[in-house]
């Protein structure tokens, strides 16, 4: 309440000697916030949130004029302030107690609330996903598993509390350390975030007593998947398009390199299906799961492919993945496979799509052709030797929206790769319907 003070060493005629400045409350406008002073005998505030760090004194019952203070100790001060701010305006000084020991009410609250703003931030920056690693740590430990909410090849996904927040927790077995870690390090690529890629809050581990969990959280979506959301649900012609719309443009923002000191990779997913695709509150889509992903080193040319042994799904495998045919050296087929599958992902909403109350049974895609958990051998004498693909209802044909869906998705499946589109024009098609102030039915 009465402003904020900090003491500065300044070189005043070849001496050092501290002038203290102060802000007064209308000058601050409550902007600057500092961390409690409970058991610390001095306290510096500086001109951002929770930046502040106890002020070292060479005699602490004494002010600081009178003290002698080295080039070394100069320097220090200086350096630590800007150390902390530099990796991020939330960072803080440790308090010397036991990590696992409660915090005063006030630092709580401070830190929660600075938390949850770094989360909203990130949401809509550019930067890597994910927390800080300390602040990772920090949300791993006080997080509340509260009922299982599905199962992978990997283990099982949790639905969380955490600060009275839903969270997602994704939770391996140490056995798949390598699954854990690879999708860990792609969500973190600098540059991936993006509101149609689920949002990634932070990578622990978790001693559960016999045995070491590994935890992925990420941002909680009530409406699961994709296919779950399908299963239950019909949509509307524009709720179609804006699903449609959200899938392309999380995938072009995948496949799409940034060029940069701070640029971004091309990745690749390698493992798109509506299973893999979560259903925002708003209606919109996140992509999720990049444990398959794969990044393109164009200074390079080489292809950062993961260490696990896994192969995408067979159901949605593109034809030259199915009959071995792919050239892995280069990085555009594996883009191009993605397509293949997106073009599935779209056949399966736009059955569901409801106009004038008629819609489909939800189906996976070849569901009449194969069985329901296909070889690879199914699958290839399907797509690549019968060279068959998921029927179009003609009816589709009477709705503008359904008819440039069925357009999309043929243009998506075609056998040679190179004559498929790329996520950015599929992207850019279906913008074109949702501009259309009235979808033509």
């Amino acid at each position: 309440s009465d402003g904020a003070c900090w003491n500065s060493v300044m070189l005043i005629e070849g001496k050092e000697e501290t002038v203290k400045s102060c802000l007064s409350p209308s000058e601050l406008n409550g902007q600057v916030f500092c961390y409690s002073s409970r058991n610390v005998s001095k306290r510096s505030c500086c001109f951002t949130d929770f930046c502040n760090n106890e002020t070292l004194h060479l005699h602490p019952e004494k002010p600081l004029e009178g003290s002698s203070w080295s080039t070394l100790q100069l320097v220090v001060m200086s350096l630590v302030p800007c150390l902390l701010l530099g990796s991020h305006r939330c960072a803080y000084t440790a308090h010397k107690q036991d990590p696992e020991e409660h915090l005063d009410d006030q630092m709580l609250m401070s830190t929660d609330k600075c938390l949850k703003d770094l989360i909203g931030d990130m949401s809509t920056s550019g930067s890597g996903s994910g927390l800080p690693l300390l602040v990772q740590r920090t949300i791993a430990r006080t997080i509340v598993l509260q009922e299982s909410i599905g199962k992978g090849r990997f283990g099982e996904v949790w639905r969380g509390k955490w600060r009275g927040e839903d969270v997602a927790v994704k939770i391996f077995s140490s056995r798949d350390e390598r699954s854990w870690f690879r999708e860990a390090e792609i969500y973190q690529t600098i540059m991936l975030r993006h509101e149609n890629i689920l949002g990634f809050i932070a990578a622990d581990n978790k001693d559960s007593g016999s045995w070491t969990q590994l935890w992925l959280v990420s941002e909680y979506h009530e409406h699961g998947s994709l296919y779950d959301y399908l299963n239950r649900y019909t949509v509307p012609v524009e709720g179609m398009v804006v699903l449609a719309l959200s899938v392309a443009s999380g995938l072009a923002h995948l496949h799409m390199e940034i060029i940069g000191t701070q640029g971004k990779p091309a990745i690749a997913h390698r493992d798109l299906k509506s299973k893999n695709v979560l259903v925002k509150k708003n209606g919109t889509a996140a992509i999720a799961d990049l444990g398959l992903a794969v990044k393109h080193d164009s200074t390079t040319n080489t292809i950062d492919i993961p260490s696990n042994h896994r192969v995408g799904t067979k159901r949605y495998m593109a034809p030259e993945l199915l009959d071995e045919t792919i050239n892995t050296q280069s990085f555009e087929s594996f883009k191009r496979a993605d397509i293949y599958s997106l073009g599935l992902v779209f056949w399966e909403l736009a059955r569901r799509c409801s106009v004038r109350g008629l819609h489909e049974d939800f189906q996976l895609p070849y569901y009449d052709l194969v069985p329901s958990d296909p070889t690879i051998d199914d699958m290839r004498k399907v797509v690549c030797e019968q060279k068959l693909r998921p029927n179009v209802p003609n009816q589709w044909q009477s709705c503008e929206a359904l008819r440039v869906m069925g357009k999309l998705m043929r243009e998506c499946w075609y056998v040679n790769p190179s004559a498929r589109l790329t996520a950015l024009r599929v992207k850019k098609t279906v913008s074109q319907l949702s501009a259309t102030k009235e979808i033509k039915i």
